[in-house]
């Protein structure tokens, strides 16, 4: 989807000077609302809580505007068919950024690429159907089952928790072998060394409270394991008012671009060869008093009649192009309950 209004949509594309500004007033207010941002922090939505109609938009991120239960669920298979970019198409794209990395220009980029998907069920079928962290659905637009927090802000504290590295959780001693993979640990740590600097500017007293912890996530295909660290700072006493200040500040995340963070983009932008849009993008909600929010990954795109699912890792001078561009095809997948 290209950065531009979505077709039939009822709500207003902002640019980020008026998103910044519209995040501030409304915190400052503390008047309830969504926001969605895409993914270079260019564009996207601010939308009262009260304005937000289930017809176009579904979102459960902390809150959810949508109640239902498992027998709302559909219940017949899910059928999934993915047509990937080909390996040979991924080893030019994979080569180039290397090849960046060993020149010195980055230490870590997260390379993604688009995939076909053919699926029985409609996208808000899937938003049912998932029981992802963080959901969100636009109509005729996307559908985002996120298992990743951007941030959180809650009494003055802001946690971040960027997750990479991911491994099949049915491999023999799967946690023992990601957790003591080195090259697993360098893009790790190089991350949370990125989110711990971003922190540092919006807030004081940084640390690192939790260094790759792992979770399991449910898929149809198997279940998968996410190593994630988690960052806290302390925000200034009038940090409610300077909301949109604080996000826009640590945009793009850290966790879908890389390091150094301006000439990573630069080489992203170079080596993907399409446009992500709002995917890696940002999504959240704020309550009142609190926020929580998510990096809109395992995304799915509505293009007209087709889907497009986008997905991809971190890629550093210790990768390997076989287990990247496997990695890329396993985390097209849906959460299941």
């Amino acid at each position: 989807m290209n950065e531009t209004a979505i077709e039939g949509f009822p709500y207003e594309l902002l640019d980020r000077a008026s998103l910044r500004k519209r995040m501030n007033d409304l915190a400052g207010e503390g008047t309830p609302f969504l926001f969605i941002i895409d993914y270079e922090a260019r564009q996207g939505y601010v939308i009262v809580k009260d304005l937000i109609d289930p017809e176009f938009i579904r979102f459960q991120i902390g809150k959810e505007n949508t109640a239902h239960s498992a027998s709302d669920s559909p219940k017949r298979e899910l059928r999934w068919k993915v047509t990937p970019v080909s390996k040979e198409e991924y080893q030019k794209r994979f080569a180039f950024v290397v090849n960046q990395i060993r020149s010195g220009n980055s230490f870590l980029t997260n390379l993604t690429q688009p995939s076909l998907l053919t699926t029985n069920h409609s996208l808000p079928e899937l938003y049912q159907r998932s029981s992802a962290k963080y959901k969100l659905w636009l109509k005729d637009a996307f559908l985002v089952l996120s298992p990743e927090t951007f941030v959180t802000i809650r009494k003055g504290e802001i946690v971040s928790c960027p997750m990479k590295g991911t491994i099949d959780a049915t491999l023999e001693q799967a946690e023992k072998q990601i957790l003591n993979d080195q090259k697993e640990l360098a893009e790790h740590a190089t991350i949370v060394d990125l989110i711990r600097n971003d922190l540092s500017m919006v807030a004081g007293n940084v640390r690192v409270t939790r260094f790759r912890y792992v979770e399991r996530i449910r898929t149809m295909q198997t279940d998968l394991l996410q190593v994630s660290s988690e960052i806290k700072g302390e925000l200034p006493t009038d940090y409610q008012k300077r909301i949109g200040d604080i996000i826009f500040s640590l945009l793009p995340a850290g966790s879908i671009c890389g390091a150094p963070k301006e000439k990573t983009l630069d080489i992203i932008r170079q080596a993907e060869g399409y446009d992500r849009g709002f995917y890696t993008g940002v999504c959240g909600y704020f309550d009142g008093q609190d926020l929580d929010s998510a990096v809109m990954i395992r995304y799915i795109e509505q293009e007209g009649d087709r889907l497009v699912f986008k997905s991809g890792g971190g890629i550093t001078s210790q990768s390997h192009c076989d287990s990247e561009y496997n990695e890329l095809i396993q985390k097209i997948y849906v959460p299941v309950s």
